[in-house]
């Protein structure tokens, strides 16, 4: 029989009032139970978590009251209320779960120790962008379940990004990526917004939106990105850019210079508008939203590694895989 005492010094000290009580392995179902009715707000309301009938229910917390020793709660048509005691009994079984899966998390790391490398592909520039904060959510929980696991993050642009995926030198790529690969696993994870910018040194910065067209913007420098395969250009119908990029500094750059227009970020850019650098035109109508997705080979199974980081990483942004 497994004895666990960890965690509960005050229901040891006060069951019985004859010096320490012995949890078995019986008392951690009622305490579960009991939780559970606690946080659903009576017997009840826990009736469909637990699916017991309240009959039994109630026979469950009685029994755990004669191990205990003192009434847990109050129950009738007064409704349900924690004693002073119950109140006691729930925060020191919250944390003698809670000390139990770490437990649990920690045995199992030893178990399944997990080594060697893993390379994360990541796209410039979007560290500023708040959707993408989930990543080191997921890098942190990674390490701390493998921490013999030496984790390698390169940073590509778009196409060159999707090549490293395909040639397997990136485990998992994380980017928008500007075509699909037959073979390889896209699994979508957030959004981005992208809006059409100019710098304080162009002839549009002072300019009302209502005062510049399509027409108006075709008469200056675009900017054109390798990895958007010409959807930046479509909505002004010209030929080609005056200049292309292939990471988002470059096309900052372009922009502040003042000689070239063209589609940033908004979180990226947000720095150089609150500098009174650069201004948005036409907001509403020159916007873009790209998806930010993880790919993976798909024709090959996954290592443990790659596995771990992947679900973590599904979990951390809340996706569904298929």
């Amino acid at each position: 029989m497994l004895n666990l005492t960890l965690g509960i010094p005050k229901l040891r000290s006060i069951a019985y009032g004859k010096g320490p009580m012995t949890t078995e392995q019986s008392d951690l179902k009622l305490l579960r139970i009991f939780l559970t009715i606690v946080e659903a707000g009576g017997f009840a309301a826990a009736q469909s978590d637990l699916n017991l009938s309240l009959s039994t229910i109630s026979s469950y917390i009685t029994t755990l009251e004669a191990r205990l020793g003192f009434t847990l709660c109050k129950r009738g048509r007064s409704g349900f209320a924690l004693t002073a005691e119950g109140q006691v009994a729930f925060e020191e079984a919250h944390r003698l779960f809670k000390s139990i899966g770490q437990y649990e998390t920690k045995m199992r790391a030893l178990r399944d120790k997990l080594s060697g490398t893993l390379t994360i592909g990541l796209t410039d520039n979007t560290i500023t962008d708040p959707a993408a904060r989930r990543i080191e959510q997921t890098i942190a929980r990674f390490m701390d379940r493998a921490p013999d696991v030496t984790l390698n993050i390169v940073t590509y642009p778009p196409n060159d990004l999707l090549r490293e995926v395909v040639t397997d030198n990136i485990q998992i790529g994380i980017c928008s990526f500007p075509k699909t690969v037959l073979g390889l696993r896209y699994i979508p994870l957030y959004d981005e917004i992208h809006r059409f910018y100019c710098g304080s040194d162009h002839p549009l910065f002072g300019r009302l939106d209502a005062e510049i067209d399509i027409d108006e913007i075709r008469r200056y420098r675009l900017i054109g990105r390798k990895s958007w395969l010409g959807r930046d250009l479509k909505e002004f119908a010209v030929a080609r850019p005056h200049a292309t990029v292939s990471d988002m500094e470059a096309e900052a750059r372009l922009i502040l210079s003042g000689a070239f227009l063209g589609y940033l970020p908004e979180h990226y850019a947000q720095q150089f508008v609150d500098a009174g650098r650069m201004r948005a035109i036409q907001p509403d109508r020159l916007r873009v939203t790209v998806t930010f997705q993880a790919s993976l080979d798909d024709s090959k199974q996954a290592d443990p590694i790659t596995k771990l980081f992947l679900d973590m990483l599904i979990r951390d942004f809340g996706v569904n895989p298929d």
